[in-house]
């Protein structure tokens, strides 16, 4: 099967059918007749919102009003382009029977609307969906997706903002659906902030069985913001109905709660969730379906010279039950002080899957139009939270999150550290910084795992049980707890920076939020920023949560101490080469990165020889073998022609 027939396979995935249009009044079968209920059947028949839903039973009733006027019914619209391919989601409230299934893209050119592209409304979950090749990104043009002849949703495509010495990308996630309506004060601040890209790491929605109307809600809250810059949206648990997920490549779970693996609703309604929310993103690295069907959308983005790998943490990830022994109340919960760290780190366990490794690595060769490179997911590769819920309930271990299993979540970082790239991600309801220590402490990359959007649900706090600072605090840090700890797992984290929520009760005091990173390809740094919901950015930095701002080197991503260096090298002919540095003992690669300036002086980890592979984009041009490394970064030198 050729690369065009798996993607189409995938596209065909994605819609939950071949026949998606057929509007069946339960689209995901008699099993469960009310799935995704506020926007199939009869829907328009299904109540009205109800402000008071928040103090009912979590999807009881509709979140919002679902039959709008219906010139309103093209809700919002988010879109990626990457290489020259431009892809635009529309997303659509319901339609009614009768009313036309067909939507178009018009762009605006020469100071007039021109109709570009027609697309046909999928169901279940009304999105709609654009692709146009060879996409100009120099420049700057105005859309709108429209349905009719009155309803409409404008915005604007973004040039690629390559000029820019500093690519600004917002960090956001888990927006509880307990607290309704719209969240001003953020949009207020991305707006000024002027983010390049915005990206949501999951839990857009806590409505589980409601998807479509929770993924509207969502978009009517942040679309001001992500109409007229690229968006990254990628579903983690709660927005395919579960608790919580472990993948499992797609096998069938045995209950929402998922810690026997696998995922619990229908193919159908996973692929619903997955093409509402990630259709848009450039196209798949690898789109072979997983097991049963289910759609796979890791990938790549690169903006403005920023090149960005989009990984699925939860997609083939094994889960828990029956793999370990249940040592806490919960099969994913540990609370046996006397535990055996490595006892849970079982053989042939995954966490990322081989597929996603392999696109790692062939990701971090990859500096093709890149100065810096980041890595995006839901979660963080940590247990970076010692109280659970409450502050009574302490847990020692919590293996949802990516600390566990421990091998893979070593190999994860191993593949992140040779790009020297940090991570971002959300999910832990918790804002931290840390550096990941893989074999000691601080040789990983970064990591910052942004606040709750709002943090009504769940909360997390770090505190350690001694209520002391580890070893290496960060001198002039305003928090009491910075350092090298062991997490619940034997993990090894440098804590930088946390954002303990003081009183949940008070909606100014929950320690909601967003983050924000700041690529500075000048210099060669990344800036983590973290913003409390109600604060105003023009009062400055003093606004930020306690600890931030952080300021990290990228080249610090990759934490091991140099024992020896490679001569250093000249390169002539060409500025900031990508310089890819082999063991030839092991044959590992140390790392791959674009240098800057025409000199650089390789350091390595342990004296030996070692193979230097250049090139302009990526390390095909010239290879070097045999080159020992010295115990000091002496005078000698390697001219390089190209």
């Amino acid at each position: 099967m050729t690369f065009k027939s798996l993607a189409l396979v995938s596209v065909l995935t994605m819609s939950g059918s071949l026949f998606a249009n057929a509007e069946h009044p339960q689209p995901f079968g008699p099993d469960f007749p009310t799935l995704d209920g506020f926007a199939t059947g009869n829907w328009w028949t299904k109540g009205k919102s109800d402000p008071q839903a928040k103090k009912k039973k979590r999807g009881a009733k509709v979140p919002i009003e679902m039959d709008v006027a219906r010139d309103q019914v093209v809700a919002f619209a988010v879109y990626t382009h990457e290489r020259g391919t431009l892809k635009i989601s529309a997303q659509l409230f319901p339609l009614k029977p009768g009313e036309d299934r067909e939507v178009r893209l018009e762009l605006r050119q020469n100071g007039k609307w021109l109709p570009v592209r027609k697309a046909q409304v999928i169901y279940p979950g009304w999105s709609a969906h654009f692709r146009i090749e060879n996409w100009d990104n120099t420049r700057n043009v105005a859309y709108r997706v429209r349905h009719g002849q009155k309803a409409m949703f404008e915005g604007l495509i973004r040039r690629d903002p390559i000029e820019k010495e500093v690519i600004i990308v917002g960090n956001l996630s888990c927006n509880s659906s307990r607290t309704a309506g719209p969240r001003p004060q953020i949009i207020d601040n991305l707006k000024a902030q002027n983010p390049d890209l915005l990206f949501f790491a999951g839990d857009q929605s806590y409505h589980h069985t409601q998807h479509t109307a929770g993924w509207l809600e969502f978009g009517l809250q942040f679309r001001d913001v992500f109409r007229d810059r690229p968006m990254i949206a990628i579903p983690d648990d709660h927005d395919v109905g579960q608790g919580n997920i472990w993948g499992e490549n797609g096998k069938k779970a045995s209950s929402g709660a998922g810690s026997d693996g696998g995922y619990y609703y229908p193919v159908g309604y996973v692929n619903m969730v997955q093409r509402q929310q990630t259709w848009h993103l450039p196209d798949p690295y690898d789109p072979r379906p997983i097991e049963r069907g289910i759609g796979v959308y890791y990938t790549r983005l690169r903006v403005g010279g920023v090149d960005f790998a989009i990984l699925e943490d939860r997609k083939f990830k094994s889960g828990p039950e029956h793999k370990i022994p249940k040592m806490g109340p919960r099969p994913d919960h540990i609370n046996d002080p006397a535990y055996d760290r490595k006892s849970v780190d079982v053989a042939g366990l995954k966490l990322l899957g081989d597929r996603q490794l392999s696109f790692l690595r062939e990701w971090g060769q990859d500096w093709t139009a890149t100065d810096m490179k980041a890595v995006l997911s839901q979660t963080a590769f940590c247990g970076a939270v010692h109280f659970h819920g409450s502050e009574k309930n302490r847990l020692l271990a919590d293996l949802d999150c990516n600390g566990w299993p421990q091998t893979g979540r070593n190999n994860a970082l191993k593949e992140i550290r040779r790009a020297w790239a940090p991570h971002l991600c959300g999910d832990q309801h918790l804002a931290v910084v840390v550096k990941h220590g893989i074999d000691n402490y601080g040789d990983g990359p970064y990591a910052f795992t942004s606040p709750a959007i709002v943090n009504t649900i769940y909360g997390r706090w770090w505190h350690p049980e001694n209520e002391k600072p580890g070893p290496n605090p960060v001198q002039g840090s305003p928090l009491d707890w910075t350092g090298d700890f062991e997490d619940g797992l034997g993990n090894k984290i440098s804590m930088m920076a946390y954002a303990n929520p003081p009183n949940r009760t008070d909606e100014k005091q929950r320690a909601d939020g967003y983050g924000i990173a700041r690529f500075d390809k000048r210099n060669r740094t990344i800036t983590f920023e973290c913003w409390p919901r109600f604060a105003k950015v023009s009062d400055g930095d003093k606004a930020q949560f306690p600890g931030w701002p952080i300021t990290v080197k990228m080249e610090d991503n990759d934490g091991r101490k140099p024992v020896a260096w490679l001569p250093k090298m000249n390169f002539e002919g060409v500025n900031d080469p990508v310089v890819q540095v082999i063991e030839e003992k092991s044959g590992e690669i140390l790392y791959t990165v674009r240098v800057q300036g025409n000199t650089f002086q390789p350091p390595v980890y342990a004296k030996g020889d070692y193979t230097i592979r250049v090139g302009a984009s990526k390390p095909d041009t010239m290879t070097l073998k045999g080159i020992t490394a010295t115990s000091k970064a002496i005078a000698g030198s390697r001219s390089i022609r190209f």
